[in-house]
């Protein structure tokens, strides 16, 4: 029976979610969206996450979706509720966190709750309660130009109130090892977390509450408390499957050029999507799919990509920035739909909203969690199709060579 809830804001945080959860023991089931979430069997993962799309929602319908997940994963018995939002933070004085925070923390009846959006493994670190980026204050890391949450601060107390109703205050370690919880008016609190033994202290002193909020840093020593409670550990997919795959990638960061750059240096098939050309008829789905027919096969995946630099970006959203960004993902889910329906079973997707729309896409209601890729980056296995393997990521995820890594951890050994 589950005994852990998650609800994440976007599909790739729930991802990354789920992927700490079984690092830390547990089973996880990863529900995709409100209209998925169906009761599930008693005793049929240890740990329920939930992706919706609430970190760019209006702020009412964030809000509502969240409580309704929430009233949802109580319904099936988890003792604890955590809220998963971006280890960058969302820094708008409008941004959803705060206001789905404190409807959760209300719901749950928590005396207080934590804002911990650590990730150390990726350089996301808590210290004296701000938010560093690999040692550098959020603010003036890359991500300050964020196109929809851009960064104007890295002390998370400031981040945090404009949003919510209820006051933050930094909690330093020395109140952590007394458990020292405070009383009253419900508040949040900002550890400091630049390692795993921080983590560790943090997941100890806060495990009784209810309900928590922060990044995915948290969720590996939250599960091996759990696993320790419960005696049992989670049973976990097998990462690979026979077949033939196809590689998406939309995301524009750094770390997804770097890795679509790699995989070109290896003399591997690549397409890449013209936004110009496909506005004007130049270029079709039609044409990436001949592509793939033509170029992929056993021992070969092609890598169908988007992605381009700043100044390409800048250029093509004289388009118009939502509409171009709706067709390039609508032709990556098209493709990732008709590569499945063609008999593909592995689908590996690099950004946050192409993969989004790529789980969408393919519409499995919810999947296993098995083994990751790379920090944050598990393989999936649809519940009513486990022949297939999913790997969807954040665009700053995953190491250079990630795309050839998840191609052979998703490739029985076998075959």
């Amino acid at each position: 029976m589950a005994v852990f809830g998650c609800i994440a804001d976007d599909f790739t945080g729930a991802s990354d979610a789920a992927s700490f959860l079984v690092k830390g023991g547990m089973s996880v089931r990863l529900c995709n969206g409100i209209s998925q979430m169906e009761d599930l069997p008693k005793e049929d993962a240890q740990a329920i996450v939930i992706a919706l799309k609430s970190r760019t929602q209006k702020t009412d319908e964030a809000v509502a979706d969240s409580v309704r997940a929430a009233e949802f994963l109580l319904r099936q018995g988890v003792q604890q509720i955590y809220f998963k939002y971006c280890s960058t933070f969302d820094s708008t004085p409008e941004g959803n966190i705060g206001p789905v925070a404190d409807a959760l923390m209300e719901l749950t009846g928590a005396p207080c709750t934590i804002l911990c959006p650590a990730l150390p493994v990726n350089g996301r670190t808590v210290e004296d309660g701000k938010l560093m980026v690999n040692g550098v204050p959020l603010h003036e890391s890359p991500m300050k130009n964020h196109p929809l949450t851009p960064m104007w601060d890295c002390r998370i107390k400031k981040l945090m109130e404009p949003q919510s109703r209820y006051a933050c205050r930094e909690w330093k370690a020395e109140e952590m090892e007394h458990s020292q919880v405070p009383s009253g008016q419900p508040c949040y609190l900002i550890p400091d977390y630049k390692d795993r033994e921080d983590g560790e202290r943090i997941a100890a002193a806060c495990f009784h509450l209810p309900f928590l909020t922060g990044g995915s840093g948290l969720l590996e020593p939250l599960a091996e408390l759990w696993m320790k409670k419960l005696s049992v550990r989670g049973n976990i997919p097998e990462s690979g499957t026979r077949g033939r795959a196809l590689l998406v990638a939309g995301s524009c960061s750094k770390a997804t050029l770097g890795q679509i750059a790699w995989y070109r240096e290896q003399g591997s098939p690549c397409y890449k999507l013209d936004p110009a050309a496909m506005l004007e008829g130049r270029q079709t789905v039609d044409d990436a799919w001949e592509f793939l027919e033509a170029h992929g096969g056993e021992g070969a995946a092609v890598l169908v990509y988007s992605s381009d630099t700043p100044e390409k970006v800048k250029e093509y959203q004289r388009f118009g920035t939502e509409k171009v960004a709706a067709m390039l993902e609508g032709a990556m889910a098209q493709l990732a739909i008709r590569a499945v329906k063609a008999g593909y079973t592995r689908i590996i997707s690099a950004g946050g909203e192409t993969s989004g729309a790529v789980a969408g896409g393919l519409g499995f209601a919810s999947c296993w969690i098995g083994p990751s890729v790379a920090p944050g980056v598990p393989v999936m296995v649809p519940v009513e199709r486990p022949d297939v393997r999913l790997v969807l990521k954040s665009g700053n995820f995953g190491q250079e060579d990630f795309f050839q890594r998840a191609l052979s951890m998703t490739l029985r050994s076998d075959g």
